[in-house]
């Protein structure tokens, strides 16, 4: 189905948005509801972070202690128990709300700060740690049955060494993670036919997708999920709220067989792939990467913030924080 990016507000309680098939006004922000909930996401927060974080943040530089630093921070203003859990050779910041009722079920939210030398990484991954302070502001704003964690890996780009480490520990621990939503570059539109690209042989494994991209006339104006087979619950959350919140959306489900096979070896770059290692539901929100972005990694440019789109971003953030609620058990 092919979809528009429409209107919207970025103050919390504006009337002024809309989602797919709003005739008027939509509703204000609200916390007793998963949409309700999406309604307070404010795009200019999300802004301003991104602005601030997209400067270059290899591990050990000041502003990759600044990002690690405003994680913490920011988690903590929100409520949230804050661990910097040294595993090492890096840190990771975590956040921890627990659940009223099931507090032994995890929902995790996150994304990795840091980034590669001589590149601001604006998409690559400032974005995702935009979204993951954003998304922590708003689900913070309700008590849920289920534990929330949010998180700010380190050492992605070295081979997604934060979250291994993580990872590890939760499964030592015997922790119960119904679902990590991970954010990996949700900033890059491009709305000319033909821009989005694929992997070598995702045609062949996954049609149903490809078929979808070609629809929207190989247009990259779409968030793709990247998840396994036992994410499959969230990744309708995150198609039904995409739907109503105007975000095209396009799902890629991995069977279980092929979870840890090299053919997927670009479905797997990023923090989630830990998880699934581990029997974790996980997926990742991508904008694809270099499969629609250029300037990927500075490989023809800067990975500026100025390319960007935030309404794209906004809405992203949106749908996954209502999905997430959801998962919590709202």
């Amino acid at each position: 189905m092919a979809f528009a990016l429409l209107p919207l507000c970025f103050s919390c309680g504006d009337d002024s948005s809309g989602g797919a098939g709003d005739t008027g006004a939509s509703p204000p922000c609200a916390t007793d509801s998963a949409l309700g909930l999406a309604r307070c996401v404010e795009g200019n927060r999300y802004q301003e972070d991104l602005v601030f974080i997209a400067q270059v943040r290899t591990p050990g530089n000041a502003h990759w202690q600044a990002v690690q630093n405003l994680c913490a921070e920011r988690f903590s203003s929100f409520g949230f128990t804050v661990e910097r859990y040294d595993y090492g050779t890096g840190v990771n910041v975590i956040g921890v709300k627990e659940g009223a009722a099931e507090p032994e079920s995890r929902v995790l939210v996150g994304a990795h700060y840091d980034h590669i030398p001589s590149c601001a990484g604006a998409d690559d991954n400032a974005t995702g740690v935009a979204a993951t302070l954003e998304a922590a502001r708003v689900l913070a704003m309700q008590d849920f049955p289920r534990t929330l964690v949010v998180a700010c890996w380190d050492e992605e780009e070295l081979g997604l060494i934060g979250s291994t480490a993580y990872a590890e520990r939760a499964t030592a621990a015997s922790e119960e993670i119904l679902a990590y939503y991970n954010f990996e570059m949700v900033g890059f539109v491009d709305e000319n036919p033909g821009a989005q690209s694929f992997p070598a042989g995702f045609e062949l494994l996954f049609p149903e997708a490809a078929r979808a991209v070609d629809a929207r006339e190989g247009r990259g104006d779409f968030l793709a999920v990247i998840a396994d087979e036992t994410a499959s619950e969230a990744v309708s959350l995150l198609e039904r709220h995409g739907m109503s919140l105007g975000l095209p959306v396009i799902s890629i489900v991995v069977p279980t067989s092929l979870v840890s096979n090299p053919a997927i070896g670009d479905l797997r770059r990023s923090d989630h792939a830990p998880f699934w290692d581990r029997g974790y539901p996980a997926m990742m929100l991508t904008d694809t990467s270099e499969f629609r972005y250029d300037a990927y990694h500075c490989t023809t440019g800067p990975d500026s913030v100025d390319a960007l789109n935030q309404d794209f971003s906004t809405r992203v953030v949106q749908t996954t924080v209502a999905a997430a609620a959801e998962s919590l058990g709202l």
